[in-house]
């Protein structure tokens, strides 16, 4: 029993000496990567380049596999040390446009535009900020008369007002928005301003630490030519660009926020009504259905306003969740009816309809439960 004990102590000494080892090698990398971020900024390049990060995985894997070891391990690891080196790359970034005059975030102060001025700052522009109070005193006008980019950060249910006030822009200045919604935006900024006008919709919430990975809707409004450098500027800062028309973008919220944020606030309430045991659930709960309750607690632990303006601006998100709601009744006929056969065929039907997509999110989805279940997500330790 003592060789055993001895052998033991002597390999766990082992593996804590590897494992300092691993510290020491990730506080070097995290050395050689700043210093790569700012060769970066010089450059003009951006923080993220796909083809080098496929590249770099695909050489490691093919490492890994050869020296015996998990290829889906090595993989994994490396995603999660890149993901914060790209942070500890991005302090600085190239200007795209040195010769703008002045930025102006309206709502600056608010969540999400302290993300776009912390960026621009860090691109060395000159920002500033106006808030409610600005308009009153007379800051607002002063400042927005000399602007060269207006970014509109208000949230939604201000928007179309606040930017009915911009009638004192500069022809040459940029105007843009952030909202998630974009057609109504974008034609009243079209409506009070002649010169360039663009409508942004950043897929991300203000927690995000900045733009590396996301994915930003861009919704030309006019003369593209005139902000081509903003959306430069935000490829540099991580940004993947995706091109949309209002109308597109809107009506594919509908299914992306709309009906989820929806169907999450009924699964809320009805818990609620319910009153069910929280600490008791997650206990009994797979990783997948703790993620699944963490989405619903995600949405009530924010903003009730934002997510009512969300699912109230247009009238026809309620057709489509009015439908939803005949479809869950009908499905509920089936299970009242004792119709298991009809049930089977719905769903194969509605798999047939998801394709290789669906396979595509099974093998997916292991991955990220793997890593819910090594953290036990949002249960006590």
């Amino acid at each position: 029993m003592a060789d055993f004990s001895q052998q033991l102590s002597a390999l766990r000494e082992g593996i804590d000496e590897l494992d300092t080892q691993l510290v020491e090698l990730l506080a070097k990398r995290n050395q050689i990567t700043t210093q790569v971020g700012q060769l970066k900024a010089q450059a003009g390049m951006p923080v993220y380049v796909p083809e080098r990060e496929k590249a770099l995985i695909a050489s490691r894997r093919a490492q890994a596999e050869a020296l015996g070891v998990s290829a889906d391990l090595t993989e994994d690891l490396l995603r999660r040390v890149m993901r914060e080196s790209y942070h500890t790359q991005n302090n600085n970034y190239r200007c795209v446009k040195p010769d703008l005059d002045n930025v102006v975030v309206i709502g600056g102060a608010g969540a999400l535009g302290r993300v776009f001025v912390s960026l621009f700052e860090r691109s060395n522009y000159t920002v500033s900020v106006v808030e409610k109070d600005d308009w009153d005193n007379g800051r607002a006008y002063a400042v927005l008369s000399s602007a060269s980019l207006v970014v509109v950060a208000v949230p939604i249910n201000l928007t179309e007002s606040v930017i009915g006030k911009l009638t004192m822009l500069p022809k040459a200045c940029v105007l843009a928005d952030i909202t998630s919604i974009k057609a109504k935006p974008l034609d009243a900024m079209l409506a009070v301003h002649e010169g360039p006008v663009v409508g942004l919709h950043p897929m991300f919430g203000p927690d995000a630490p900045g733009m590396i990975k996301q994915v930003v809707v861009v919704c030309d409004g006019r003369r593209s030519e005139q902000y081509a450098w903003l959306i430069e500027q935000m490829r540099i800062w991580g940004a993947t660009i995706h091109d949309s028309t209002a109308k597109e973008h809107d009506q594919a919220m509908a299914y992306i926020q709309v009906m989820r944020h929806f169907n999450t606030f009924v699964y809320g309430q009805h818990l609620k009504g319910e009153n069910p045991d929280l600490e008791s659930l997650t206990m009994f709960s797979s990783p997948i259905y703790r993620l699944e309750l963490a989405m619903v607690g995600r949405l009530f632990a924010q903003s009730p306003q934002l997510y009512a303006d969300i699912i109230f601006n247009n009238p026809d998100n309620f057709a489509l969740l009015r439908r939803f709601h005949e479809r869950f009744g009908l499905a509920l006929t089936l299970l009242e009816e004792g119709n298991k056969k009809g049930f089977v065929e719905q769903f194969m039907k509605v798999g047939a309809w998801f394709g290789d997509y669906a396979k595509k999110c099974l093998v997916d989805s292991k991955q990220m439960l793997l890593k819910a279940d090594d953290g036990q997500l949002l249960r006590d330790k």
